[in-house]
């Protein structure tokens, strides 16, 4: 049990410092507090990340991914392969486009899409193939994108886990047609709420500029049908200040991960897997369980170790997908899937914790190997 001197450790720990409050403030001073200078410095800002691409800013990760699809063009009768295992987010945009998902099975290491299971997934329907760089892993671009090379097809990086992730020295976001980002306040870093679209084609990147901006680029000379999904100047402000704190906590993440690594040795607990080539970032720093999931978690809870499960119920097994797939008679095989659904725990891996913390996280953890 935790001792009464002791708080208990979150999982996740957003952080909102002095020098972002000072940002918002300047900003909303300024009466220039939508898509004004601010959003523009954050886009040139982040584009280092990915390698000098163009980058748009948007409301959310989730907009980012909706509007990326929109300006490839895909749609009704198209088929895009995703992951199950995986935020419902990731799917729920090949829906609203019109789209189908087809859900492809993970590697069991990385947690990211298997590039054998991608090819076994492709029909002549398939019009994308979108990796989630899953806890800041990457996918295997490179066989992904041989991939779609081969059948034609657009590659979209859900990369909103995987801020500065690369895999052999290419960011991720700088792979495909497109990459997007999340900047939700669990994420390695964030802008209150936000996301950002990169890629590497001009008239994509106008097209998005158009979609957010309800299809205009000067007021009321509307060129396409688009929508409001702008980012303000206030939550770029913020971004901007944590995006220059991202490589110091980036490195901290990776610091307190090869701690918990090294020191984890409990016979029933699998610490993360790091492919070769991969530069792994620790959105998550997620173990596997092999054993009583449930008393697992509720025996580090009462230890004072925050612990989550991403993600519980695989996104092709949700009421929306599962049903209108039952309908269709589709019936998905993706073991490892399963596997990964039932038998993960997430771990705090944030720049915040203390060695004291890294010490009693893996106390926790190694105990559950000795008595569960």
């Amino acid at each position: 049990m935790t001792s009464s001197n002791q708080q208990p450790i979150p999982a996740a720990r957003p952080i909102i410092g002095e020098e972002e409050i000072e940002a918002a403030v300047r900003v909303l001073r300024s009466g220039r507090v939508v898509q004004g200078p601010e959003v523009a410095a954050f886009e040139e800002g982040f584009s280092e990340l990915v390698d000098g691409r163009h980058c748009v800013a948007v409301n959310s990760g989730t907009s980012a991914l909706h509007l990326l699809l929109l300006a490839l063009g895909i749609g009704p009768g198209d088929e895009v392969i995703v992951p199950s295992f995986t935020f419902a987010a990731t799917a729920n945009v090949v829906r609203l486009v019109g789209a189908d998902p087809v859900f492809a099975d993970i590697d069991a290491d990385t947690y990211c899409l298997s590039p054998a299971a991608v090819e076994a997934a492709i029909t002549p329907r398939t019009a994308a193939i979108m990796p989630v760089h899953l806890y800041g892993h990457p996918a295997a671009m490179d066989q992904l994108m041989a991939i779609a090379a081969k059948h034609k097809l657009a590659v979209v990086e859900d990369a909103c886990q995987a801020h500065a992730a690369a895999l052999n020295g290419t960011p991720v976001g700088a792979f495909g047609a497109g990459g997007t980002f999340s900047f939700y306040p669990t994420k390695n870093m964030h802008s209150l709420e936000g996301g950002m679209v990169s890629t590497g084609d001009a008239e994509i990147a106008r097209t998005l500029r158009l979609l957010r901006n309800q299809g205009m680029e000067q007021r009321y000379a509307n060129e396409i049908v688009g929508v409001n999904m702008r980012l303000t100047d206030v939550a770029a402000a913020i971004g901007r200040v944590q995006l220059a704190k991202l490589g110091g906590w980036t490195d901290q993440r990776i610091a307190n991960a090869a701690y918990l690594t090294k020191h984890i040795t409990a016979p029933n607990v699998t610490t993360p897997v790091v492919a070769e080539g991969a530069h792994h970032i620790y959105h998550q720093y997620t173990i596997r369980f092999s054993g009583d999931r449930d008393a697992a978690m509720a025996k580090l809870t009462e230890a004072g170790v925050g612990n989550a499960v991403y993600y519980p119920t695989p996104v092709h097994q949700l009421k929306p997908f599962w049903e209108p797939d039952q309908k269709a008679g589709r019936n998905w095989d993706l073991p490892e899937t399963a596997r990964a659904a039932a038998e993960v725990i997430s771990l705090p891996v944030h720049p915040s914790l203390s060695t004291e913390d890294l010490e009693r996280i893996v106390v926790a953890v190694n105990d559950l190997g000795e008595n569960l």
